[in-house]
């Protein structure tokens, strides 16, 4: 039956963008504010030069966001513990090329693609503008603060290592970074609370105040699946087992919807869940994800909890409390044995129950590194001895079977498949 929504989805696009900022600081696993934090220390630095609130928080926004092209824990590894990496840049490139073409973000692009040259690498690029040279500068300088910092935030004690972080950053004046932003940020950092706001009591009481701080926009449905799309993109680069498996589930669900009369606005709804259904995936170190046997118990403990790190991404953005949880039940079975919550099929609705069988679907339709993927028929096949099991329901895998052909299409969306 159709859900109950009235269909409007009433949403501030800066809150839906803060909000999935937090997938992307998953990605450090047990450290999990890297963006927030070179976020603040870059308004840090705005403020003290004195620059306008729109430009403060244009590069607190730029900190948030500035690693949207890392997916892998390996990636992140290097990052944090090499001053400069040698493959930096392969992220900035993939960075840019979400951004660019997303109207409400596009003007971070260029920044986060040039958000680890050097200085002295960077002016002599005549391409960059000035403005754009500086802001991508600025976030590469306080970016190596947060690298340096980070094996001292832990225990309390970050402030007792301020000195020697400065000097290092001090010591690359004039090579990576403008010697006018690190007499700046030498400036900026000179006080205690420069350095204690990036502890996490400090450092979303920051978040709070930029949120209130920026002007709200209000989010057409287009932009909203818009980015969704990017953040989907993000996960499913995570692991070479996963490529389009977002794009896919969202496409088939939403598929599946409108053929058992759910309503326009709900299926619209149910694709974003779709999009962003495996965010909490991006905490799961990349050796488990991509792990070719099967798992222990402590890894599929981990692997469970990705559902509920969707829910926490999600659960603070107003007007998505639907598609939070249908994004977080894809994983809940119709008997009360799924997780995370453990609902059972009474409480589960048919959105979420049809978001399940679309991810179980897409995942056994995909090609993966070590298989191609199953006919339609095996799949089929599949999901019935589910429904045997009481597992998944059957009258929407029956939705499915009746045009097989066309739930692979939706399933592989660019791939052209012959059931």
């Amino acid at each position: 039956m159709p859900g109950t929504s009235n269909g409007s989805l009433d949403v501030d696009l800066r809150q839906v963008v803060y909000a999935l900022s937090d997938a992307l600081d998953l990605v450090g696993i047990d450290d999990v504010a890297h963006g927030k934090r070179v976020g603040a220390m870059a308004a840090s630095c705005a403020r003290e030069a004195g620059l306008s609130d729109a430009e403060t928080t244009f590069l607190f926004d730029l900190g948030m966001l500035h690693d949207i092209g890392v997916s892998t824990t390996t990636v992140h590894r290097h990052l944090v513990s090499e001053f400069d990496w040698e493959s930096s840049q392969g992220h900035c490139d993939i960075g840019y090329a979400l951004l660019r073409d997303f109207a409400p973000l596009a003007a971070l692009a260029e920044p986060v693609l040039y958000h680890h040259t050097r200085w002295d690498r960077l002016v002599a690029l005549p391409a960059v503008a000035p403005e754009t040279a500086e802001r991508a500068n600025l976030i590469y300088l306080v970016d190596r603060v947060d690298a340096l910092a980070a094996p001292h935030y832990s225990g309390g004690g970050l402030l007792m290592h301020v000195a020697a972080i400065r000097d290092t950053i001090a010591a690359h004046a004039g090579s990576y970074f403008s010697p006018r932003l690190v007499e700046l940020f030498l400036a900026a950092s000179v006080s205690e609370a420069f350095w204690l706001q990036l502890e996490p009591r400090g450092i979303q009481a920051v978040l709070q105040e930029m949120l209130e701080q920026g002007k709200a926009c209000s989010a057409s449905h287009a932009e909203l699946n818009q980015l969704a799309e990017i953040f989907s993109r993000i996960v499913d680069a995570k692991s070479p087992f996963t490529a389009e498996h977002s794009l896919g589930v969202a496409r088939l669900a939403r598929w599946i919807a409108e053929r058992m009369g759910v309503s326009p606005a709900n299926c619209e709804k149910l694709e974003i869940a779709g999009l962003l259904h495996d965010l909490g995936k991006l905490r799961i170190p990349d050796e488990i994800l991509d792990k070719p046997a099967g798992l222990d118990a402590g890894e599929r403990l981990m692997m469970n909890a990705h559902s509920f790190e969707t829910f926490q991404i999600l659960r603070h953005i107003r007007g998505f409390e639907e598609i939070t949880r249908w994004a977080a039940y894809h994983h809940e079975e119709p008997d009360g044995s799924g997780y995370p919550f453990r609902l059972h099929g009474a409480s589960l609705p048919l959105e979420a129950r049809i978001l399940r069988v679309a991810d179980i679907f897409q995942a056994m339709a995909q090609d993966r590194p070590y298989r191609k993927g199953l006919s339609g028929e095996a799949v089929l096949a599949f999901l019935d001895r589910l429904v045997a099991d009481g597992r998944v329901e059957a009258e929407i895998v029956r939705v499915a079977a009746a045009d097989i052909a066309g739930a692979m299409a939706a399933a592989r969306p660019s791939t052209a498949v012959n059931a």
